[in-house]
């Protein structure tokens, strides 16, 4: 464990935070994709820890769905999160953090696919991600392979997680440790 100032931190772990799909359309009533009160638990840790890495200077990046309006994944779930829309929009218990942070707009499950994720996070020699957010079992979950071919070291953080589906979020996780080596940690793990 790295000890001093916020930039020595971040100069000696070579880490970013990749923050998934924390936008209205997933975590407010209403909206077609809802993920449940349950999914709303993690909004608090993940506020936390973006703050936390933010004062550490750790470069943070928010993943967000912007799908065009005829979108292939629409045969698949319903119309969600088209770009420009007030679902598409950062949570407001984390819109506070957009102007510092870097947006990654997807139009996948991953935050890696068709984006210049991989190469920004090259350009300031980050090796190692902490990836929280929502669903934990779709957009988690793929962020998380795709990392993992591109030769990331991964951090899950559990308690900043979640998914409208209790077993596939479990699955998820465990997944994620035994297939791609993610170290999967919460607040208390320090």
């Amino acid at each position: 464990m790295t000890t001093g100032s916020g930039k020595a931190n971040r100069m000696s772990d070579h880490r970013a935070l990749v923050v998934i799909d924390m936008q209205r359309g997933f975590l407010e009533e209403g909206y077609p994709l809802f993920c449940g009160e349950e999914a709303r638990r993690i909004i608090s840790p993940t506020r936390e820890l973006v703050e936390r890495e933010l004062q550490q200077e750790t470069p943070v990046f928010f993943s967000t769905d912007a799908h065009a309006p005829n979108d292939r994944e629409f045969k698949i779930y319903p119309s969600h999160c088209i770009r420009g829309t007030r679902e598409a929009q950062i949570i407001p218990e984390l819109a506070s953090y957009i102007d510092r942070a870097t947006i990654i707009e997807t139009e996948s499950y991953s935050a890696f696919f068709n984006t210049d994720l991989h190469h920004r996070l090259q350009g300031i020699g980050i090796r190692t991600l902490i990836i929280c957010g929502v669903c934990t079992d779709i957009c988690v979950l793929h962020t998380v392979a795709d990392a993992y071919y591109r030769g990331y070291e991964l951090e899950v953080r559990r308690d900043c997680v979640s998914s409208f589906d209790n077993e596939a979020h479990a699955f998820a996780l465990r997944h994620m440790e035994q297939v791609f080596g993610a170290r999967i940690t919460q607040q208390e793990d320090g």
